[in-house]
This record gives structure tokens, C-alpha cells and sequence, in this order.
């Protein structure tokens, strides 16, 4: 079944092993994020957890969105996810969900939106080869031929300049280097998606460890 938890990108920093190798590791905040419906098949279709991670203003928030969250005793949400996969008998709406769920060595998937890059070229945004720089070359970092002169039109899919990042992005396989219960952090090896105070979806590694 799978484990999962909702948390904040602090950054990244090192850690050294027993061994003395040293491991890059990101350090993700997750506060204790609180069930806030279990969806069942007879009245949603489906069955899934969601669960809700760091309070929302009130300024922000929406009369819906009280009262949902007040059938489970707790404030809005910014970030509220869904779990598939879950054994919901192991949950009641209202519990609280703490990074003690994982141990360390144990491999997650780690969800988030990417970086925004803004609106950038071909060369940037696909890794296309550029045109000769001089020789009197007329061709620089152009995006290169739009096909067939008979379609007369430029195919979908072609890779074009366009907007980059701000992307949902999943890594997979990460490993957990540790667990610190006290002050609710994980320690992941390796890169994670997303800036710095962004927010990231872990959960149990769908291809197992």
C-alpha cells in the first residue's frame, strides 16, 4: 500500500556517511498535514486520501473551503492532495500524518513544479545544436526547418521556442537519508523538483525498492 506526505522544499546541503562518503541531500519540511476527506467508491467513484498541508489565510479562503475543512477540525489548506492506493481503513479524517510514516533507506517518488525559465528558445528549451557562429553563417540559434515545403503547415509537436518550466515534474527512486521526528524534516538523497519553499508530494517508490 502505499505511504505518503506533503511537505516544503527548504534546499539542499551534505551529509557524510559512517564511511565518510559524502551524500547531497535535500532537506524537505513536512508539518504534521491532517486527512481531510476519505473518498470511497460508492459516493465519489473512487477511492483515495486527501490530505492538506501548511494553513491558508483567511483572506484567501472560501466559504467552501471552512467548511470542508472543518468536518475535519482543522484550518484550510494551501496545499491539499490526493493519496490512490491507500488502505483508508488505517486513517480517520482528522489525524494527523508525520514524517514518521517513512524510515530512512526507504525509496520515494517525490512530486513538484519544476522552475519557471520564462519564455526560452529552442536551443535552451529542447537541447538543440546551434549554427556555426561565423564563416558567414546566417544561421545561429535559429529553431531550424518547420518541415515539408508540401504540408504547408508547421506539424504539432514540433519543437519550438516557447514556455519553460512550471512544469509537474516526478522523481523517482529517491532515497530517504534520514528522519528527524522533532523537527517534522526529511532528508532525501539527491535533487528534488522545485525552488526553494516550494511544495512537494512524497510518496511510497511505485516501481519498489
Amino acid at each position: 500500500m502505499t505511504k505518503g506526505i506533503l511537505g516544503r522544499k527548504i534546499g539542499m546541503t551534505q551529509l557524510f556517511t559512517e564511511n565518510g562518503e559524502l551524500v547531497p541531500v535535500t532537506v524537505i519540511q513536512a508539518e504534521p498535514n491532517v486527512v481531510l476527506q476519505k473518498k470511497s467508491l460508492e459516493n465519489d467513484g473512487y477511492e483515495a486520501l486527501q490530505i492538506g498541508f501548511a494553513d491558508k489565510k483567511q483572506s484567501r479562503t472560501k466559504k467552501p473551503e471552512v467548511g470542508h475543512a472543518e468536518k475535519a477540525n482543522t484550518a484550510p489548506k494551501r496545499y491539499v492532495r490526493e493519496f490512490r492506493n491507500v488502505n483508508l481503513d488505517d486513517y480517520e479524517i482528522g489525524q494527523e500524518i508525520k514524517v514518521d510514516v517513512f524510515e530512512a533507506g526507504e525509496k520515494v517518488d517525490v512530486t513538484g513544479t519544476s522552475k519557471g525559465k520564462g519564455f526560452q528558445g529552442s536551443i535552451k528549451r529542447h537541447g538543440q545544436q546551434r549554427g556555426p557562429m561565423g564563416h558567414g553563417s546566417h544561421y545561429h540559434r535559429g529553431p531550424g526547418s518547420m518541415g515539408a515545403i508540401d504540408a504547408m503547415r508547421v506539424f504539432k509537436g514540433k519543437k519550438l521556442p516557447g514556455h519553460m518550466g512550471s512544469e509537474k515534474v516526478t522523481i523517482q527512486n529517491l532515497e530517504i537519508v534520514s528522519v528527524d521526528a522533532e523537527k517534522n524534516l526529511l532528508l532525501i538523497k539527491g535533487n528534488v523538483p522545485g525552488a526553494k519553499k516550494s511544495y512537494v508530494k512524497i510518496t511510497s517508490a511505485i516501481k519498489g525498492n
